[in-house]
């Protein structure tokens, strides 16, 4: 039997390439965004690929609505067996930059989206004693960085959340099962189509992976949901351990290169921002999985690859471990010699 799956924010990139991923297994996938042209594309590709789409057009800051796809994705297809939280939006601004009502909006898609996807499933699958939840994190949600206080306050909240309804199905002995794949800097639409204050183009700090081995992990994780949480890409895995070994370290090194990091040298983007609408209904046009940066972006990860055979993980925390050491020590000595 075919599985039957739900993708939110499935219109463009991470979301996207996990749905297409889920197809080529033959799955039933319900696709869900806000943009009608990049569900209808997404669809398309769903069934060439072997699949069988079902288009949602849903805000998921709104629980009503995720509550209605639901019932949508069930009546057609049957029980949902995976369901995968991933739509998120953002803002590139200095946090005295952002008003109330963006923060507001961020925090309700980026979140509460989760929240609101979370909750609907649970409430199908927990009866049935079946059905695996992937939630598509950050490593921004353990380490922040400047310049995206919203966005890395709402992930930090999922990863919180997360673990306390995992400890509760632990308590419950429930055959229901939640996991969080935590992302690197992923080449995507949304340095496209984010709103942003910068004074030049917003780019995913280096190095950057295609959405494809994003996708790979959030499969991996719905096909091993018993682990806490899984690592995707070196950066995210140096990331957060050096955040838990040298996090004061970490702060200066990202105070002084951060804001560059997140910034090209081409001026910033005049075309619509989809922080209230969709880009693609405001455009006309399909973004598709992939962003700006295909020149610059990683095709594969060795440590993704690791991570999916357990008993070489520990050779990839060890990896880890040592660039993350490598790379605060010649953040420092680089900053010591740099300073006025």
């Amino acid at each position: 039997m075919p599985q039957n799956i739900v993708v939110t924010g499935a219109s463009a990139g991470i979301g996207r390439a996990t749905a297409r991923l889920f197809a080529r297994r033959g799955a039933n996938i319900t696709l869900v965004a806000r943009g009608r042209e990049g569900l209808d594309a997404a669809a398309d590709e769903v069934e060439e690929l072997g699949g069988r789409p079902l288009v949602q057009v849903a805000d998921t800051a709104d629980p009503q609505q995720v509550e209605d796809l639901a019932d949508m994705a069930e009546q057609t297809f049957g029980p949902i067996d995976v369901w995968v939280n991933c739509a998120f939006t953002s803002v590139f601004a200095p946090f005295d930059e952002i008003p109330p009502e963006e923060y507001k909006r961020v925090t309700e898609v980026t979140y509460l989206g989760f929240v609101n996807g979370t909750r609907t499933a649970l409430r199908r699958m927990l009866p049935r004693d079946h059905g695996t939840i992937v939630q598509v994190g950050s490593a921004l949600g353990e380490r922040a960085i400047p310049l995206q206080s919203a966005y890395c306050g709402a992930k930090h909240a999922v990863n919180g959340f997360t673990s306390s309804l995992r400890v509760e199905l632990l308590h419950r002995h429930s055959g229901v099962h939640i996991t969080i794949a935590q992302m690197p800097a992923v080449n995507t639409p949304q340095f496209s189509w984010v709103r942003s204050r910068l004074p030049r183009h917003p780019q995913p700090v280096p190095p950057i992976y295609q959405p494809e081995v994003a996708a790979r992990g959030v499969l991996h994780a719905a096909d091993h949901p018993k682990r806490k949480q899984y690592y995707i890409g070196a950066p995210t895995l140096a990331t957060i351990w050096a955040n838990r070994l040298a996090p004061a370290l970490l702060d200066r090194y990202l105070a002084r290169t951060g804001f560059d990091a997140q910034q090209t040298d081409s001026p910033a983007p005049q075309g619509p921002d989809n922080l209230f609408s969709p880009a693609d209904a405001l455009s006309g046009r399909d973004y598709g999985a992939h962003g700006e940066f295909d020149d610059a972006s990683h095709t594969h990860s060795w440590q993704a690859a690791l991570a999916r055979h357990p008993t070489m993980t520990a050779a990839a925390v060890g990896a880890g471990l040592m660039a993350a050491a490598a790379g605060a020590r010649r953040g420092i000595s680089g900053g010591a010699r740099g300073g006025s």
